[in-house]
C-alpha cells in the first residue's frame, strides 16, 4: 500500500517521451554494436582456412635486387637486422629460410617421357608451413648408411605453371595433385667435390611457400657435406623471412619495409590490407553504437533530474511522512531496469536478425560464421555497466534533491 502511494505521487511527473527516447537511443546504439561484433566475428572466421581469399597473417621478405646483382652477402639478411625485425611490434614470430648451397638437379618420367631441371631447395622451421603431411622427417640409417626418401611440399603455383604453361605447349600430360604425389623424383645433388643421388617425393603443395621445401634435417645434413667452405669458415645469412604478423595490412608494415628497402613476395601486404581494413570499420562503427549509447545514458540523466526537480515539494512530503531516500529511488531503479531489460533483449534480437540475413551470403562463399554467445555475453555486460550508471546517478541525483531535515 505505501508502495502504491509512494508510486502514485512519483508517476505524474514522469515523462513518457523522454524514456521512450532513451529506451531508442540506446537501443539503436546496443544493437549496432552487438551487430558489429557479431559480424566482425562472423567474417574473420574466413582466416581459419589456409586457402582463403583473405589473406593469412603471413609475409615473406628479402631484400630489393637494384639493377643487376650477382647475389652474395648484400642480400643476406645479417643477425642485427634480423633482430631488429623481430623486435618490431607487428610481428609475432620469424623464421629464417636455410637454402641449399649446393647444386641440386630433379627428374621424374610422366607417362613414359622424361624430364629434368635444375632445382633449388629451402628449409624453414615447420610451424610456418600451411600443410602438414605425414612423415615429414628425413634421417639416414645410421648403421646401413641408408638414404629414405627425401619428401618435398611445392608451391601449388608451381604445379599451375607446369599444367598450363609449360605441359600445355610442349604436348607433355597434365598431372593432378595426387597424381604428381605418386610420382617418384630423382634427385641429384653435387658439390664440394662430391656427388649424390637419391629418391624424393611431392608430399605436399603450398598455398603460402613459392618454394621447393625439405626437411630441415636433410638440409642440414646436405650443406654439411656437398656445400663449398666459405674463405672465412662463416655459415651464410638467410636471404629470406617468414613472418607471422599479428595486423596484416597494417602502414606500419609496409612502412618500415619501404624504410629499409625490403620487399614482400607476391601480394601478401596488398591482400591483408583487407582484414585491417574490416577491423577498422569495425572499430569506426563499434564507435558510433558506443557514442548512441552514452548519449543515450545522457538523456536518462537528463530525464530524471527534471522529474526529481517537479517532484521536489512532493519529496518534501514523503520525508515529512517517513521515507527515506532509498525507498524513494527504488521505484526509479526499476523503471530503469525494466527500460533496460527491454532494451537489451530488443538488441539480441536485432542482431540475431541481422545474423540470420547474412548468414546464407556468407555460406555461399565458404564462410561458417561464428555462435552469437560471445557477442549475447558482451551485450549483457554492457547493459549491466550502463544500469549500474544508471543507478548510482539516481541515487546520487535523489540524496542530493531529497530535502535534508533541519537541526
Amino acid at each position: 500500500m505505501k508502495r502504491s502511494i509512494v508510486w502514485q505521487l512519483l508517476r505524474r511527473n514522469i515523462s513518457v517521451g523522454q524514456l521512450a527516447g532513451y529506451a531508442v537511443a540506446n537501443l539503436l546504439g546496443l544493437a549496432i554494436v552487438l551487430t558489429a561484433i557479431q559480424f566482425y566475428r562472423d567474417v574473420t572466421t574466413v582466416w581459419e582456412s589456409e586457402d582463403s581469399f583473405i589473406s593469412r597473417d603471413y609475409l615473406i621478405i628479402s631484400k630489393r635486387v637494384e639493377g643487376i646483382s650477382l647475389g652474395g652477402s648484400d642480400h643476406e639478411f645479417s643477425q642485427a637486422e634480423v633482430a631488429d625485425i623481430e623486435s618490431q611490434p607487428w610481428v609475432r614470430k620469424l623464421g629464417r629460410f636455410t637454402a641449399a648451397e649446393f647444386n641440386v638437379s630433379a627428374g621424374l618420367e610422366i607417362w613414359g617421357r622424361g624430364m629434368s631441371t635444375a632445382l633449388f631447395l629451402e628449409a624453414i622451421p615447420d610451424e610456418f608451413f600451411d600443410v602438414k603431411p605425414a612423415g615429414w622427417s628425413w634421417e639416414p640409417d645410421s648403421v646401413s648408411g641408408h638414404l629414405p626418401v627425401l619428401p618435398i611440399i611445392m608451391s601449388k603455383d608451381y604445379l599451375t605453371l607446369y599444367n598450363f604453361g609449360f605441359a600445355a605447349s610442349r604436348g607433355y600430360p597434365q598431372v593432378s595433385e595426387a597424381t604428381i604425389g605418386m610420382i617418384p623424383v630423382r634427385v641429384s645433388i653435387s658439390g664440394n667435390g662430391r656427388q649424390m643421388s637419391l629418391m624424393g617425393r611431392i608430399v605436399g603443395f603450398s598455398s603460402r611457400l613459392n618454394t621447393f621445401a625439405v626437411p630441415a634435417e636433410f638440409l642440414s645434413w646436405a650443406n654439411e657435406r656437398f656445400a663449398d667452405p666459405t674463405p672465412d669458415g662463416t655459415l651464410s645469412q638467410p636471404s629470406r623471412l617468414i613472418l607471422e604478423v599479428n595486423k596484416p595490412g597494417d602502414p606500419a608494415i609496409q612502412a618500415y619495409l619501404e624504410d629499409h628497402g625490403y620487399e614482400s613476395a607476391g601480394d601478401k601486404a596488398d591482400s591483408g590490407r583487407a582484414s585491417y581494413f574490416l577491423s577498422i570499420v569495425t572499430g569506426v562503427v563499434i564507435a558510433v553504437g558506443v557514442v548512441i549509447s552514452l548519449l543515450a545514458f545522457f538523456i536518462l540523466l537528463l530525464s530524471i533530474y527534471l522529474l526529481l526537480q517537479k517532484n521536489r515539494e512532493k519529496l518534501r512530503s514523503l520525508m515529512m511522512l517517513g521515507y527515506t531516500p532509498g525507498s524513494v529511488a527504488r521505484h526509479y531503479y526499476a523503471i530503469v531496469a525494466v527500460i533496460n531489460g527491454c532494451v537489451l533483449a530488443g538488441a539480441i534480437v536485432f542482431m540475431l536478425v541481422g545474423r540470420h540475413l547474412w548468414h546464407a551470403q556468407l555460406a555461399e562463399i565458404g564462410v561458417k560464421g561464428s555462435a552469437p554467445w560471445v557477442a549475447i555475453l558482451i551485450g549483457f555486460c554492457i547493459m549491466a555497466l550502463i544500469t549500474a550508471g544508471n543507478i548510482l546517478a539516481i541515487r546520487r541525483n535523489v540524496r542530493r534533491t531529497f530535502p535534508h531535515p533541519r537541526r
